[in-house]
């Protein structure tokens, strides 16, 4: 069922995209007086799952969902039409059309991709807001538990100050800036330290795997999940949900705070005081010779754990005229953010492309249950992206098409019907290859 949800969400939202994307070509195609022979949803190779002529464009769904088209009349594109562009040009042809109508008609697919994913994000702002846990409240630093954040040189109780010179302002973010960064600065002790990030940061990112959890989390209270079947605690009065203040007479905040306690008292007979709701209360209990009571750690959400004291979350609501700054800019940092991503995957020395990811990997972000939020959080920024991707100066793709027709109207030249399909051509393998390797990322990780 989860694989359902999420292949639903992500069909739904590649649909969207797929056809607001080509309606971007579509409508000024139209007003130019281009002739529009077919828009699709999917690729419709031999056959198709629904068609319908209407006027003189074939409109229907095909049955290969690795995107979608229209076929302009007088276009070298992805249907590689030959014979149509061997006879004379018509006046209704793409071909036929000054070069300043041929550039908006390409351009319209990425204009609508953009506009798309900030409006989504103004929208966003505007109904649901923020809510984060600022970095800056995090005031006694980080826990650090997981070998990649160790060997960035972190220590529990670091604070996070700075990432390539910026201020990070959202804890979530921490991640995706060692990701895009080169350097970070940190508090240690009340001493600022500068560190370098790995240039394999991404390659151990991607190796640990998709389901490693969190490589930071901030400092987090002693919170017991169940007390184990062989702990020598199995009969002690410790409960789930319990929170350890006190050991043997030590006050402690933190879960790390717990472990340097317990190991003190190996293999000994003690007292924890936990807060069990409204109430403390002191029990005996037995440390074992590994230092450990034989517990589960808990979890607690940034709610509660704001609710205990520990952290204070921004919540912060927009109205219609503050939403649209708030969401050019998230809009403009989801741009900035990709394209960093993208500089290092072309380095192969970062193996930041053993993370590049194809259907599988696009599709497990969307949620396990339906969240409109995070669907269309997701939306937007696949939307952006997409518009991206699209304006790279690849032949087949409507950047390709861009940089032929820019240079027609700086030089006065333009391109040989024969140069367009052998660059076309070669776009095309370019694309089926990164696709390729993409997926095949996917599939490689799946079984891993």
């Amino acid at each position: 069922m989860e694989i359902l949800i999420k292949a639903s969400q992500f069909i739904l939202s590649l649909s969207l995209l797929i056809v607001l994307h080509e309606l971007g070509h579509f409508v000024p195609a139209k007003l130019f007086k281009t002739r529009v022979e077919k828009f699709y949803l999917f690729f419709d190779y031999k056959f198709s799952i629904f068609k319908k002529k209407i006027g003189e464009t074939v409109y229907g769904i095909g049955w290969i969902p690795l995107g979608g088209y229209v076929k302009i009349s007088g276009m070298i594109d992805e249907s590689m039409d030959t014979e149509q562009m061997a006879l004379p040009p018509q006046p209704w042809e793409f071909r036929s059309k000054p070069a300043w109508q041929r550039l908006i008609i390409m351009l319209g697919g990425v204009f609508v991709n953009f506009v798309l994913g900030i409006f989504i994000y103004i929208m966003l702002m505007y109904t649901y807001g923020e809510k984060f846990l600022p970095n800056d409240n995090v005031k006694d630093g980080v826990w650090v538990q997981d070998s990649l954040a160790m060997n960035l040189g972190l220590e529990t109780g670091d604070k996070i100050l700075t990432i390539d010179g910026e201020k990070i302002k959202k804890f979530s973010e921490l991640t995706l800036g060692f990701v895009n960064g080169n350097d970070f600065q940190i508090e240690r002790n009340g001493e600022v330290v500068e560190k370098e990030i790995p240039e394999n940061f991404i390659s151990q990112l991607v190796d640990r795997g998709k389901d490693a959890g969190a490589i930071l989390l901030p400092r987090y209270p002693f919170v017991i999940a169940a007390v184990s079947e062989d702990s020598p605690n199995i009969n002690s009065d410790l409960k789930a949900k319990d929170i350890v203040v006190s050991i043997n007479g030590n006050a402690i905040k933190y879960f790390d705070e717990a472990q340097t306690e317990l190991d003190k008292f190996k293999n000994q007979d003690i007292t924890v005081t936990v807060k069990r709701g409204t109430e403390t209360k002191a029990i005996p209990v037995k440390v074992t010779n590994e230092g450990k009571l034989g517990v589960g750690l808990g979890q607690l959400s940034f709610k509660d754990l704001e609710k205990l004291g520990y952290y204070n979350l921004a919540e912060i609501e927009y109205s219609f005229a503050e939403a649209i700054p708030a969401g050019w800019n998230k809009s403009v940092k989801t741009l900035t953010d990709y394209i960093k991503q993208l500089k290092k995957i072309f380095n192969p020395s970062t193996g930041a492309y053993k993370g590049l990811g194809g259907f599988i990997s696009i599709g497990s972000i969307f949620p396990s249950e339906w969240s409109a939020e995070s669907f269309w959080n997701i939306t937007a920024f696949l939307s952006i992206m997409l518009g991206f991707m699209n304006l790279l100066p690849i032949p087949a793709l409507d950047g390709g098409h861009v940089v032929f027709t820019l240079w027609e109207m700086i030089t006065g030249k333009k391109p040989g019907d024969k140069f367009l399909e052998y660059a076309q051509v070669t776009g095309f393998i370019i694309l089926v290859a990164l696709l390729l390797f993409a997926n095949g990322n996917d599939i490689f990780r799946l079984f891993k």
